[in-house]
């Protein structure tokens, strides 16, 4: 479930709105333009209670000569008009910076996100990261597109108006300044219980939609399972519970709807009657009692906006400090400031130095400990050994992932720690166990390896990786939509589609982590010879579960709890006895039963 709307007391401070303004005022024309149309648009709403006093006091009285009243008329339809032409500009620049800097903020996040190592991900979950680029944005548009020029558009209203109440009658205005607080504590009252309710109500939302990315992710296994009703009667009962916080909620908001109108309009009522007394006491005129009410009415109006942009605003003070946490995180791994250069051209040679790791989330367990391999340019190295062995977390150092607790890993001599990350992994392909395709095109796919790389390109790639097979047989061949995560392939297709990537990347180390698991045995007949061409002249790690896909491998070394055990080839590691031996043995007798 996603975070909560309302953030802890703690994040809930305006200054926490200093994030958007950083983005606002990269705008100071638009900026400019949309304040100056509030001004004159609230200027003009000011106006209006001196225009109809005008027109009270010279058109309705008797004896008015109808040609000295027409051009009042005229100057408060002028009034109205420029009210509606500032509001539309005032509507159209404050949009406008309300989507510019939601749409700055995202891209800057997540531009900032794609620095980040894997412990940031580890310790914070991407389904979460992705609701407060989502969620935590649209709340900040709705106050930089809306709340942020009605809570300044009703200030000058407020304020400018009790003014003008002043100078019209002192006594009318001490009256209101007595009944507007007696208003306004019961709707600040009420209006947090109905931020509460609807932050409940969100929360309940949330669940719904992680709920639904969680059924429908593994409809395959509800269906293989036929859990269908059980997950049909489950988020049935989230719905309701969902709907029984909306209801409450609707009811809350309905009785503080009837509470506002009933105070809002009992104060004035009250004014009404002391200004209707001293309409007939001679004291005040009609056009200034009705100038009165009206600008009373805009105060109120004002005030009680404020109260509820004020709610808005500490939703977009927390939702401020969650974006600032995203762009304040820092990756630990990254470029020096002064990176040694990598060797040209590029050789491919490792060398694993008293390597020591272990993860951040598992700190008293060591997945490598005093690990010392040296891999030569070239080389076809095969590591085997159980789960858990640490045969993975040497591919993620390689790839510098993550940097080791204690030693030393250098690429073609240079320390991994003093190259840049981008310089190392530009000279590795990969193809991972589980394979990653992209809701895109089968050509996005491939050319993911080398963006650059031509559609011929592309389809000689396909073609060394055998799955030209299956791509010249869909609807639309390398333009076809391979659907979320490949969806519309079988797990040997999608591997293919990875080791085709893989080849077009053409760089001088393979990583291949069980690159053939998926496939059948004629495909990863296929599949091997393939990789056995691209493994020529390149320095090639290959971590194999199924130790008959590395009998031709240069070395193998088997792996045991971080350590090396054994190595050597295939045939001096069977006579050696051991480990290796044991697990040959336990899967070849396997297969020979099942055959």
């Amino acid at each position: 479930m996603t975070k909560p709307d309302l953030p802890p007391p703690s994040e809930r401070k305006l200054s926490r709105l200093r994030l958007i303004w950083r983005f606002v005022q990269a705008y100071p024309v638009q900026l400019a333009c949309a304040l100056v149309a509030l001004i004159v648009a609230a200027g003009a709403t000011l106006a209006i209670p001196q225009g109809l006093k005008t027109i009270v006091d010279k058109g309705f009285s008797q004896g008015s000569d109808p040609a000295s009243i027409t051009p009042f008329f005229f100057a408060m339809l002028a009034i109205v008009s420029v009210l509606g032409f500032a509001t539309a500009v005032r509507f159209y620049f404050v949009s406008w910076i309300g989507e510019r800097v939601v749409a700055d903020m995202r891209r800057a996040v997540h531009a900032h996100l794609l620095t980040l190592d894997p412990v940031f991900f580890e310790e914070n979950r991407p389904a979460e990261i992705a609701s407060r680029l989502t969620s935590d944005t649209a709340v900040i548009e709705q106050v930089v597109g809306t709340s942020a020029s009605l809570a300044l558009r009703n200030t000058f209203m407020g304020f400018g108006g009790l003014v003008y109440m002043a100078v019209q009658s002192p006594k009318l205005t001490g009256l209101m300044l007595l009944v507007i607080p007696i208003t306004i504590l019961p709707i600040v009252f009420v209006g947090r219980r109905v931020r509460a309710m609807s932050k409940a109500s969100q929360d309940r939302i949330a669940g719904i939609g992680t709920m639904i990315s969680e059924i429908l992710g593994a409809i395959r296994i509800v269906q293989a399972f036929t859990q269908e009703k059980r997950e049909s009667t489950r988020f049935g009962a989230s719905v309701e519970s969902a709907f029984d916080t909306a209801r409450r909620r609707i009811m809350l908001r309905s009785g503080m709807t009837a509470l506002v109108i009933f105070l809002i309009f009992g104060a004035i009522t009250l004014v009404l009657w002391q200004g209707a007394l001293d309409v007939i006491s001679g004291t005040l005129s009609g056009g200034t009692i009705t100038a009165f009410v009206f600008a009373a009415i805009i105060v109120a109006s004002a005030f009680g906006t404020l109260t509820e942009v004020y709610g808005d605003f500490m939703r977009a003070a927390g939702a401020s400090s969650r974006m600032e946490e995203l762009l304040a995180a820092r990756p630990s791994i990254r470029a020096p400031a002064n990176p040694m250069a990598l060797p040209v051209p590029a050789r491919g040679a490792l060398e694993f130095n008293g390597v020591g790791f272990h993860y951040a989330s598992r700190p008293d367990t060591n997945a490598l400990s005093s690990f010392n391999l040296h891999v030569a340019a070239g080389e076809n190295v095969a590591i085997v050994g159980p789960s858990g062995a640490g045969k993975s977390t040497l591919f993620q150092l390689v790839q510098r992932f993550y940097d080791p607790t204690s030693g030393e890993i250098r690429l073609d001599g240079v320390p991994l720690t003093a190259a840049d990350p981008e310089a190392i992994r530009s000279r590795i392909a990969v193809v991972p166990q589980d394979t990653v395709i992209f809701a895109a095109s089968a050509l996005e796919n491939i050319r993911y390896g080398r963006p650059e790389a031509s559609e011929a390109e592309v389809w000689a790639a396909a073609e060394a990786a055998h799955a030209d097979l299956f791509l010249k047989d869909l609807p639309d061949g390398l333009n076809t939509y391979l659907g979320e995560a490949g969806v519309r392939l079988s797990g040997g297709q999608r591997q293919r589609i990875a080791i085709a990537r893989a080849i077009l990347r053409d760089a001088p180390i393979l990583l291949l982590d069980e690159a053939t698991s998926a496939l059948d045995s004629e495909s990863e007949r296929l599949v091997q010879h393939a990789l056995e061409s691209l493994m020529q002249g390149r320095t090639t790690l290959v971590i194999a579960h199924r130790l008959a896909t590395v009998r031709g491998a240069d070395r193998i070394i088997v792996m045991d709890k971080g350590l090396i055990v054994a190595e050597g080839t295939h045939e001096a590691l069977i006579n050696a006895g051991g480990l290796y031996a044991k697990l040959a043995r336990l899967q070849f007798d396997a297969a020979a039963a099942a055959a």
